[in-house]
């Protein structure tokens, strides 16, 4: 019983924190965890897999299937 009172304690202090954080921040608002918005990722050509996946299929689709011929 005890332990379980030391860690809801260490949570709610954790949580806490992560409030003020969150009401203090100057800018009040946060960058897009979106990975095609990253100025990083733009220089490497990396896309989010969804749009990679959407991108390669449609490659293929207007490929010419030589084993059909």
């Amino acid at each position: 019983m005890r332990q379980m009172v030391i860690v809801i304690v260490i949570v709610g202090v954790a949580v806490v924190l992560l409030c003020v954080g969150v009401i203090l921040r100057k800018d009040h608002s946060f960058r897009s965890q979106h990975i095609s918005e990253n100025p990083r990722m733009k220089a490497d050509k990396i896309h989010c897999s969804t749009s990679q996946d959407r991108e390669s299929r449609r490659a293929k689709k207007n490929q010419i299937n030589t084993k059909k011929l």
